[in-house]
């Protein structure tokens, strides 16, 4: 796939796809209604989004929300086959340009798009002033054609990255993944700890979700794909989500313990997904109770993890 950060100054052959665009955060089942109907033409699949997301831009301080990061969204859509990915930044120039601007300068000077799909509720250019209408009226003038999928639900329930987030709080990882069509996963580079796992009979794969929604903190049941490295492949395991309430005061991380592996991970990079949430975070009162209990909560997962 290739991956494009601008849309000015392309070369004709990055130009002229047919593209799906959105912020495309999770890639749910709606994200990919909306890139299947992008992949229904004789030209290359594209995929347009930003980065930030545009409401990272407008309110940095608010907390965590992402359900994955770019490189995690980027290698999500290389699986799903998309060809290019134009990742626009988001900044003060973008967010200022009229819905107009925006359909002239990216997407037809720019990209050249030959076609475009978006969610029925997708709106655009400044001040989210744009609606799909207006977009579908802009590309019969400019001269690119203009889909607009609806939103995709089921049991009445419609699925959006707002509804996963909630599930994920709950600590429903097994719903959030019917509305995903897949796993949802943590994706990062392995990072040096306290080590305090090695010591205890569980050595741990170290990973941040900064920056990501955290899912409800406690023990879950995993799959684990190393993407790079000498040790790539896919495991079972078990992880804890939080901060670690018996060690101090802590900032929240992905602890993920590998069965029947040995091997040093550290710097490779794992997407790790989460099947079922086991128990919360408890702080224990020795070590000892401790070990016991991560006995038992991998003996749980490796149960539900085999009848996978």
């Amino acid at each position: 796939m290739q991956v494009f950060h601008h849309w000015t100054g392309l070369d004709d052959s990055a130009r002229g796809a047919s593209v799906a665009m959105g912020n495309f955060d999770g890639l749910h089942l709606g994200h990919r209604a909306v890139i299947d109907l992008a992949r229904r033409t004789a030209v290359p699949l594209g995929v347009v989004t930003f980065e930030p997301h545009p409401r990272q831009f407008f309110t940095p301080e608010a907390p965590p929300f992402r359900l994955m990061n770019a490189q995690a969204r980027a290698h999500r859509l290389d699986i799903l086959g998309v060809e290019r990915l134009y990742e626009l930044p988001f900044d003060a120039k973008l967010s200022e340009l009229t819905a107009r601007d925006f359909a002239v300068q990216v997407l037809h000077d720019g990209l050249g798009i030959r076609h475009v799909v978006i969610g029925a509720d997708f709106c655009f250019g400044k001040g989210r002033a744009g609606t799909a209408t207006d977009l579908q009226a802009l590309g019969a003038e400019l001269g690119f054609d203009v889909t607009v999928a609806q939103l995709v639900a089921h049991d009445g329930e419609v699925f959006s990255s707002t509804a996963i987030r909630a599930a994920l709080t709950e600590g429903d990882p097994r719903h959030a993944a019917r509305m995903l069509g897949h796993w949802h996963r943590i994706e990062g580079p392995v990072l040096h700890g306290e080590k305090r796992g090695r010591a205890l009979g569980y050595p741990t794969a170290n990973m941040s979700i900064e920056g990501l929604h955290p899912p409800r903190f406690g023990v879950y049941a995993v799959l684990v794909d190393v993407l790079d490295g000498p040790h790539a492949g896919r495991h079972h395991g078990v992880a804890s989500m939080g901060v670690r309430p018996m060690f101090g005061v802590n900032t929240p991380n992905l602890e993920t313990f590998l069965f029947d592996f040995k091997g040093d991970l550290y710097g490779a990079r794992l997407s790790v997904a989460l099947v079922d949430h086991l128990r919360d975070e408890v702080a224990f009162e020795g070590v000892d109770k401790l070990i016991t209990q991560m006995d038992k909560d991998s003996l749980q997962a490796q149960e539900i993890l085999s009848a996978l």
